[in-house]
Order: C-alpha cells, then structure tokens, then sequence
C-alpha cells in the first residue's frame, strides 16, 4: 500500500561518517509493535480507539475496586487465598488479590496513555500547549536573508550548547527550506525525560544565531505535570525495576480478564467446578524441572562444542574468505573494464 509520510531511521558511525543502516519506521518489528500499541495501525482513527480503551480500563479497575472492597473490618479475610475450596473459588481469590494490587498501577497506565492518545485534553489539564509526547513546540523561520555561508549542522549543535554546556546531545531537526531553521534537542541531568528531553534551542540557518531557548528548569507546574506524563507511561522514570513492575502489570491484566471470565462462567453453568489437589501437582513439577535443568545443561555443552569447532576452522574460514573476496574484486574489475571498451566503442 501506499504510505504518505514515514520517517526514515539512518544509523551513522560517528567515526567514520559511515551509513550503518537505513529503515523506515514502521518496517522493522520494533516501530511495528510500536505502531500497533499506540493507534493498532490504524492512525487518528487507532489513536482515538486506544484512548477510549483507556477510559473502559479505568472505569474497569474502579468497578473491580468497589466490588472487591470489603470494608475496613473485612479486610484481612478478603486477602485470604482458599486453597482447599475449588478451582473457581481459587481462582476467584487470586483474581481479587491481584487486582488488588496491580490496580494502582493500571489506573496509572491507562491514564497517562489517555492523555498521550488525547493531547488536546492534556493541554486544557496543563494550560499549557506545545508540551505534547513528539510535539516540537513552537514553529519558527528564519528572518535571515539566504547567503552562500549557511551554518552547518556540527556548527549549530555547538551554538545550541552554549546557554547548556553541560546538556547532552539529543536530537536534531535540520531546517525545511529556505525559512527553516534547526531545532536541536539536549538533555539536562535534571530533566525525567531520558529519550525524549524538552530542553530544545532554535539555531537560525542563515545567521547562526540562537532565535528561542526553551528550558524545562523555567517551566510552570502544568508544563511540569505534562513532562512526566511519557516517562511514567513508559516506565522510564522509575527506572529498571519500574520498567520490569509495568510489564509485570501488563501481564497481570490477561490474568485478571481470564480469570474474570471463568468465574462468569462458571456462574452461567459453562464451566464446572473441580477440586484442586496440589500433591498430585509436585510429581509434574519435579519432572518439568528436572526436564528445563538438562535442557539448559544440554544447550551450554553445545554452546561450548561450537565455540572449539569454531576455533578449529577459524583458519580454513578466513582462508575461504580471502579467496572469495579476490573473486569479487576480480569479477568487479572485469566489468569494469568492459564498461570501459563498451564506452570507447560507442
């Protein structure tokens, strides 16, 4: 099909200058699932749809919440798992314990993802605009005239470094045209935001001079409130385990929703109830062990057969290679010379 606009990701060896890889977004697995979870690839249509989904989830972990709570005297026997009472009722518990517990969290999730999905309604919750995930604030152009002396793009990082010389190099948008002008993005230590900083500086093309600051040391509460909205969703303001208790959360969800529509199941007569007995469990579970422990062992022996194998043709490997990079050259220097002849004679 054919696509309108999709960013093109080149990955540059900053030594050599060399073009590592070239992919648009979208085509590699990473932006895909990225694409799929932010607007299920659907674009302002998907984007809508998720956000709704978040309100439902959070009306869901409120119903849940309400319907679970047992007052203050009844707490502590509705944290009790009953083991011996039946699948269902098993469960049941589970169900309600983990929902307990992974409610603060989902309502979190599902609203930052709201106000991420709806911008508009996180510019009126703020007061303040241009503060969106992947806005890039206000749009300037160049009051410069055009000269045959324009600022390079090294030259324009290190004007914008000079009201942050302690900043980090975060991104940088070239200018569009002959009014465009760059728009670099750096990281101060004090900023939440690791990927995507605000701190952001408008070098002018033409002049090389600095048109606008913004500086998230200087921002008012809301804007403040609108930093952290990305980096909570994301988990990464709470660092690895933060990052590893989202997706723990995210996991938890399917549980709850299987978990549900078992006992609504069973309520309806679909599904019957059965006694759990766990000493029938432990010989299956010993022997899953057992099984995952020579598996693992297995995989490191043959780790480690390949590893000498590999030693030992090493040499026969790059002799191989040698001979076969000589072909090539050979083969391009043949067509290449016969490109020549074929040009003479015309």
């Amino acid at each position: 099909f054919f696509e309108l606009y999709a960013p093109l990701m080149v990955s540059v060896n900053p030594y050599t200058g060399e073009v590592v890889t070239s992919r648009f977004w979208g085509k590699t697995a990473m932006t895909w699932l990225l694409d799929l979870h932010t607007q299920f690839r659907l674009d302002r249509f998907g984007w809508n749809a998720v956000g709704i989904l978040g309100l439902l989830l959070i009306v869901s972990c409120g119903t849940g919440f309400y319907l679970w709570w047992p007052g203050i005297g009844g707490i502590a026997q509705a944290l009790k798992v009953r083991q011996c009472a039946g699948m269902m009722q098993l469960a049941f518990d589970l169900h309600r314990l983990l929902g307990l517990f992974s409610v603060p969290a989902l309502i979190l999730l599902a609203f930052t993802g709201f106000l991420l999905s709806y911008p508009s309604v996180l510019e009126i919750v703020a007061g303040s605009s241009g503060m969106e995930h992947g806005q890039t604030g206000r749009n300037l152009t160049s009051t410069a005239i055009p000269n045959n002396h324009p600022t390079g793009l090294a030259a324009a990082a290190f004007v914008a470094q000079g009201p942050f010389p302690k900043a980090e190099l975060r991104r940088v948008t070239t200018p569009a045209g002959d009014t465009g002008i760059y728009r670099i993005n750096l990281r101060q230590s004090s900023e939440i935001n690791q990927r995507h900083p605000y701190t952001t500086i408008w070098v002018d093309r033409w002049s090389g001079q600095i048109k606008e600051v913004r500086n998230p040391a200087k921002f008012s509460k809301g804007e403040i409130f609108t930093t952290w909205i990305w980096p909570l969703h994301t988990g990464e303001a709470l660092g690895a385990a933060g990052r590893l208790v989202w997706f723990l959360t995210g996991l938890s969800l399917f549980v709850l929703y299987v978990s549900g529509l078992l006992r609504w199941l069973c309520r309806c007569g679909m599904v019957r109830d059965r006694e759990v007995n766990f000493a029938e469990l432990k010989p299956l579970l010993y022997r899953s062990k057992k099984i995952v422990y020579r598996s693992v062992l297995g995989l490191c022996l043959l780790v480690r057969l390949l590893e000498q194998k590999a030693k030992q043709c090493a040499p026969y490997i790059m002799m191989g290679y040698g001979v076969l990079l000589q072909w090539v050259r050979r083969i391009r220097l043949y067509v290449t010379n016969r490109q020549k002849r074929i040009g003479k004679n015309n």
